[in-house]
């Protein structure tokens, strides 16, 4: 399966699908597993209720938002390939974000929760491949998106945010 073209998905997320590097998109998702939870490994010690800037998500409520959005596109991935024709709702990751309890949750129950769902992703492509439906695509927040396109999105997605604690929180 080749890597999606920008009319897979809508621009917004041009910048997610750029940070990936390859072609297959079970064998991205499985590479991230390990390098994932090396990064989680990473933060160990660190006050997560730590923000880089007044009004800025902490380092937990930026986890969170990382675990809701792999929850998110993982849930459009199975819904578009197993031909679901409604088109899926957008988020508010604002308001995701707002209403979530990050601020009362520690590192270890945060980090568990996103590998586990990363792990999931990794068995839901695995099916999806393997039932030909990587290429159907489904409008997701007005938008149409394939599922192929989907799983780069969220690898990129957490690299995008990795990135983001690594350099604004963490000064790596």
């Amino acid at each position: 399966m080749p890597r999606p073209t920008s009319t897979d998905y809508d621009i917004f997320y041009q910048p997610y699908v750029d940070k990936v590097q390859g072609d297959d998109v079970v064998a991205l998702l499985e590479a991230s597993l390990p390098q994932l939870e090396h990064w989680l490994q990473s933060l160990a010690g660190r006050d997560i209720s730590f923000r880089y800037a007044p009004g800025k998500w902490t380092i937990g409520q930026v986890l969170q938002h990382m675990i809701d959005t792999e929850r998110v596109f993982s849930y459009r991935a199975m819904s578009i390939g197993r031909g679901e024709k409604q088109p899926l709702p957008g988020f508010d990751e604002i308001k995701y974000a707002d209403e979530a309890p990050a601020t009362q949750r520690k590192l270890k129950g945060l980090s568990e929760e996103l590998l586990i769902l990363r792990k999931a992703s990794i068995i839901l492509y695995r099916s999806l491949e393997k039932e030909n439906s990587l290429q159907k695509t489904g409008v997701a927040s007005g938008n149409n998106i394939t599922v192929n396109a989907l799983g780069f999105i969220m690898v990129g997605h957490v690299l995008h945010h990795v990135n983001i604690i690594n350099e604004r929180y963490l000064n790596r």
